[in-house]
């Protein structure tokens, strides 16, 4: 081949050799040069180029590490690769991007901004700290596992060691760090429920079995683990009753199972003190999961694991192993967090903001349909017919907000309703999707 059809441009960013290199790749990925074509040499192509030689000289000897072309004694340099087919289809054009929705999601928290001060100080501590060496200790840091220890202690009445706490990539990795240590079976859990733990467990290759949410759980026979949210039960927002919590954990006895109590959003209990973990009443047979996601910021990704004592030696073995730790920027800025007191103060005034917003959602949605547990955290929940609940879900679609169906929770469950989230929007925000849904309704 006496010529390629390549230009360059002096002015782009980058060296010349570099962009000639790509400009060739795209040849032969393109099709345009294909298997076996010879390439003029560097002298040639530079003087056709009016670069130096060094510039042709550099390009091809990316390529020819990089496998596309070939260097033959005596030959020459030639092609090495396939391209794309030269009949090949072109791929669609993509249609623009529709301005994304506002989501009243379940699990978006309010931050006030009168708090940004302390998120930067505590980042510009973490820009400043050094790293470790290696991979650090795979259960967490140990300042910040000694830190929640005491804080679930204090404020979920689990006594607890700091060497018992392991800090996970959030709540479904906890889940499934738990789920790769117990022994086989299936997994239940409640019926609606939390979404992304019923892919988990099915990720784990393990069956779901479902759980009703709305009646005591008294056999757990054949069971590994059941997952529950007794605090805020996720969606319906029930508290699981004390007798329940007794007869599930004998369930687990008798079937020698591990009750995962995913403790979500406990601290946004605003019309009664948080209730008691789980956990509190047997630590023997609950393995406890907390998370940063509702009181800081969901995109942590942070949360911990409380394991049973009989599990928590294995599970940490692995992750030794397969050093699936948290990121140590994410733990050593949220140890700041703690320390510092911003932890506490986000969620004391999330906490009003919530106790002030729920009753405006319910005073709007009450005359249409039924509240379905009682008014708590960051969202709640509302039962009606679901061509009403559909209704509603697509005007508030028109005025650019997303509204959950409770619908999509249930596996077996025939619930249907609405799933309505009022921590990640402005209060300007709130009226105007609840205008948009109460007018459908």
């Amino acid at each position: 081949m006496s010529t390629l059809p390549v230009v360059l441009d002096r002015t782009a960013p980058g060296s010349l050799g570099v962009q000639l290199s790509g400009r060739i790749r795209d040849l032969v990925v393109a099709g345009t040069l294909a298997r076996g074509d010879r390439l003029p040499s560097s002298r040639a192509l530079a003087a056709e180029l009016g670069v130096s030689r060094s510039v042709a000289e550099q390009a091809y000897e990316q390529l020819l590490a990089e496998g596309w072309l070939e260097a033959r004694r005596g030959a020459g340099t030639f092609v090495a690769a396939d391209g794309a087919a030269r009949d090949a289809v072109p791929l669609p054009r993509r249609a623009p991007a529709e301005r994304p929705l506002v989501r009243l999601d379940a699990g978006t928290p309010w931050i006030d901004p009168r708090h940004a001060a302390g998120w930067r100080r505590a980042w510009r501590e973490v820009s400043t700290a050094r790293p470790p060496r290696g991979y650090d200790d795979p259960r967490g840091l140990p300042e910040l596992r000694a830190l929640l220890a005491d804080r679930i202690a204090r404020t979920r009445g689990v006594p607890v060691d700091a060497d018992e706490v392991v800090v996970t990539s959030g709540t479904t990795d906890g889940l499934r760090h738990l789920l790769t240590v117990l022994p086989p079976g299936p997994v239940a859990l409640e019926d609606p429920g939390y979404r992304a733990a019923v892919e988990t467990v099915r990720g784990c290759a393990r069956e779901v079995r479902d759980l009703p949410a709305l009646r005591p759980v008294t056999d757990l026979a054949g069971v590994a683990a059941a997952y529950v949210t007794p605090a805020h039960q996720h969606p319906l927002g029930r508290v699981m009753p004390g007798p329940d919590r007794m007869v599930l954990l004998d369930a687990a006895r008798a079937a020698g199972a591990v009750v995962v109590e995913d403790d979500y959003d406990s601290e946004f209990r605003y019309d009664v003190a948080p209730v008691p973990a789980l956990a509190s009443l047997d630590r023997t047979r609950v393995a406890y999961l907390g998370t940063a996601a509702k009181s800081v910021s969901p995109s942590l990704r942070l949360g911990w694991l409380v394991a049973p004592p009989d599990v928590l030696g294995p599970l940490n073995a692995r992750r030794v192993v397969t050093h699936e730790g948290a990121p140590w920027p994410v733990q050593r800025g949220y140890l700041a967090l703690l320390r510092d007191g911003y932890v506490d103060k986000v969620v004391r005034t999330a906490r009003r903001v919530y106790a002030e917003r729920a009753p405006r959602v319910a005073a709007a949605l009450s005359p249409y349909a039924e509240l379905a547990g009682p008014l708590a955290g960051m969202y709640s929940t509302w039962l009606l017919p679901q061509a009403d609940a559909l209704r509603a879900r697509d005007a508030g679609r028109r005025a650019g907000f997303e509204v959950n169906l409770l619908a999509d929770y249930c596996r077996s469950a025939t619930l249907t309703g609405l799933v309505v989230g009022f921590g990640g929007v402005t209060d300007e925000e709130l009226d105007r999707a609840l205008a948009a849904v109460t007018s459908a309704l």
